[in-house]
């Protein structure tokens, strides 16, 4: 692993970046001098920023990161830092942007508007991202985002022998632009953007402690996480800590869409049955395949405990895919690209790290709630 990791999981989550060959890490804008503003916030302090770009990027600990204050940016949604990765070889800097607000995590290539007409936009990005004058470039309409201050829209790039597309965002007022991503940031922001009502679970409702998993239940990793989760992580937190199950099919995946679908039922149909028939689907994802995976579904869900003719009519027509859908849409705009990802009390965790990295997030979560919670008790001034 070295210090590209950052780039190299930048353009994967914008194909449009590396059809162009933009240089996400080099920043196009460069701070004032005189720019540097506390950050006294901790959500926003440099440790902060540094822990988010490691957990949601997977940064071993063996490559050193580090980020300056925030300062002031020449864009008014934003403040900037910059982030450096070392892994003993090479150094490499990085624009970040925050919002404001500390909701948002934005990374790529960041400019900045005087009208926000189509015409202006595809002249800055074929600036700023060095587009080949033969690659044609095509922006569709801008809609809404669960980023209030931002707006995204496709942008199509043709260079004669292929087609390509990624994604590109302005804020409402159309006067900066980004060429790369826009992340939910702020932990309680995160957590607005979860649904947990009505979602599978297990433990209290009311435990200091929610991770929200998001998994596919054709995904090897995943079957291993909930092995974790089912014989180490619940039983060493008990009463401080629930789990949300969610469902996130993977479009690559042959069966999982119809093994989500299927879960999801038996959800709906004995919510006592569902965590032993999610453990048993993932016990036996090897003998599951597209051809038996309607049997295979129906023949464990007896062993759960779920009705057969009610999972049955509920899988053949599809009465719970809406319940999928969300959870694949939810997962979309938290920024997922791979399973499992968790949230912990708003947290990323992407993959299954060790234990003792378990240990340390469910730790500062808890003590993170014990703070909330004197506070919240404390008498105003």
């Amino acid at each position: 692993m070295t210090c590209s990791l950052l780039r190299n999981a930048l353009l994967t989550c914008s194909v449009c970046l590396l059809l162009i060959g933009a240089n996400p890490l080099r920043g196009e804008t460069k701070r004032p001098q005189d720019a540097r503003v506390p950050a006294t916030n901790e959500l926003a302090s440099p440790a902060r920023i540094v822990q988010y770009v490691r957990d949601r990027f997977e940064v071993p600990e063996s490559v050193k990161l580090t980020a300056e204050p925030l300062g002031n940016s020449q864009f008014p949604v934003f403040l900037e830092t910059t982030v450096t990765s070392d892994d003993g070889k090479e150094k490499r800097a990085n624009n970040v942007f925050i919002t404001k607000d500390g909701r948002c995590f934005v990374m790529g290539n960041v400019f900045a508007l005087r009208e926000g007409s189509t015409a202006e936009l595809i002249r800055c990005i074929r600036e700023v991202a060095k587009v080949p004058p033969q690659t044609d470039l095509k922006i569709g309409t801008f809609d809404k985002t669960p980023y209030p201050q931002f707006l995204k829209s496709l942008i199509t790039a043709n260079d004669g022998n292929k087609t390509q597309t990624g994604e590109v965002f302005i804020t409402k007022d159309r006067r900066t632009g980004i060429l790369g991503f826009v992340l939910p940031f702020g932990e309680d922001f995160v957590l607005s953007m979860i649904k947990t009502k009505d979602m599978p679970s297990q433990g209290p409702t009311n435990a200091p402690v929610t991770l929200v998993e998001y998994a596919d239940l054709e995904c090897p990793m995943c079957a291993r996480l909930q092995e974790f989760l089912e014989k180490e992580f619940l039983p060493k937190y008990g009463e401080k800590v629930r789990v949300i199950f969610k469902e996130f099919p993977l479009p690559g995946h042959e069966w999982s869409r119809t093994a989500a679908v299927a879960n999801e039922c038996a959800y709906e149909i004995n919510p006592e049955a569902f965590p032993r028939y999610r453990t048993l689907i993932f016990a036996n994802q090897n003998t599951i395949n597209v051809a038996n995976v309607r049997e295979r579904l129906l023949s464990l869900g007896d062993e759960a405990g779920v009705d057969r003719v009610k999972l049955a009519g509920c899988i053949d027509s599809q009465a719970s895919l809406s319940r999928v859908e969300a959870g694949r849409q939810e997962g979309n705009d938290l920024g997922i690209n791979k399973t499992p990802t968790s949230f912990v009390n708003g947290r990323i965790v992407v993959g299954l790290p060790p234990q003792s990295a378990w240990d340390k997030i469910v730790a500062e979560a808890l003590l993170a709630s014990k703070r909330g919670d004197a506070a919240g008790s404390s008498p105003a001034p």
